[in-house]
């Protein structure tokens, strides 16, 4: 009965319109969070319920969470905020990094320790950041930004000497915690008005598409003026190690199957990239190609051992030159 609770609650809230009245800093702050505890800690957690209000300090003490942990924190200009983990999230956050998953049992009530403290400092900080890094360009940065964790609390009763009572902006976020296994409550209170530092201004809309196309340029150039060397491979063959090291001048090696209309054109990461004929262009050697990209080049002849040199009727004359290994440089024709 339990499940079937939490999947019609999950329906309901699904079902629910927006909320209304929550500005960016709001919305930044439910993904904020979520992610951050999804990325430090491997926690599951969905915000179906946001709020956006102002209080003032007596008001916001008085909406804590029993047995809350409450983690101070310290901003610029020597301003305090407050963020709340409820019993349900701490507990959450605690059992994901002992025991790797949520206990389907509800906690059991105790107050905060200073170890839970110490287990939640960096989802609180990665929150923090996260906000902070959304609203760059937002009015809302000057009342979020700088925010750290500072200390915890484990009981209320301080805060009310401890914060400055001034009206702080208070964002309370109903949790979904592991696909609804336990709901819990998060609050986070900031001073409403902001001494942290003024958003950037968005670059202008011109300025963006000139600077994207300057550089899309830059990378034409940079690609389309490189050199690829290209090989014209007439034939291969293989022979053993023994063999090759035994070569010498005027020795004749067979090219088997080897053709002028069979001309391989090879990159040498990339394998044989077209195949052509080789010709002559303008007094030059020149290779007439057709377009077959992806084929392997043909497999090598099968192994024979090199033939003996020819040597001249005269045996005092030199042996004949060594064939070149590959042809001369080729120009591509149209």
């Amino acid at each position: 009965m339990a499940d079937q609770g939490g999947v019609l609650r999950r329906k309901v809230v699904a079902a629910r319109p927006p909320e209304t009245g929550t500005d960016t800093g709001a919305r930044a702050w439910r993904v904020a969070f979520a992610r951050a505890a999804r990325d430090c800690i491997g926690l599951d957690l969905a915000v179906p319920v946001l709020r956006d209000d102002r209080r003032s300090l007596g008001e916001l003490l008085e909406l804590l969470p029993e047995r809350a942990l409450l983690a101070v924190l310290e901003g610029p200009g020597q301003g305090l905020g407050l963020l709340a983990l409820s019993p349900e999230v701490l507990a959450a956050v605690i059992e994901t990094q002992t025991i790797g998953r949520v206990a389907a049992t509800p906690p059991v009530p105790r107050r905060p320790t200073r170890t839970d403290a110490a287990m939640s400092a960096r989802l609180i900080d990665a929150a923090l950041a996260g906000l902070e890094s959304a609203l760059a360009c937002s009015p809302d940065l000057t009342w979020t930004a700088g925010f750290r964790y500072a200390s915890f609390l484990d009981e209320p009763r301080p805060l009310g000497l401890l914060l400055d009572d001034v009206p702080y902006r208070l964002l309370s976020c109903e949790l979904d915690i592991a696909g609804g296994v336990r709901q819990g409550r998060v609050l986070l209170a900031l001073p409403a008005e902001g001494r942290g530092p003024k958003p950037a201004p968005p670059p202008p809309a011109d300025e963006t598409e000139a600077t994207a196309q300057a550089w899309q340029a830059a990378l034409n150039g940079a690609v389309l003026g490189a050199e690829v060397v290209l090989d014209a491979v007439v034939g291969r063959i293989r022979v053993p190690l023994a063999q090759a090291m035994a070569l010498e001048p005027g020795m004749l090696l067979p090219l088997g199957d080897a053709r002028i209309d069979g001309v391989a054109l090879v990159s040498p990461g990339s394998g044989r990239i077209a195949t052509g004929k080789l010709g002559l262009h303008k007094g030059m050697r020149a290779l007439k190609l057709r377009r077959i990209q992806g084929e392997p080049l043909p497999e090598p002849v099968a192994d024979r051992p090199p033939m003996p040199a020819r040597t001249a009727p005269n045996a005092g004359a030199a042996a004949a030159p060594p064939p070149q290994a590959a042809p001369p440089p080729l120009a591509r024709s149209a």
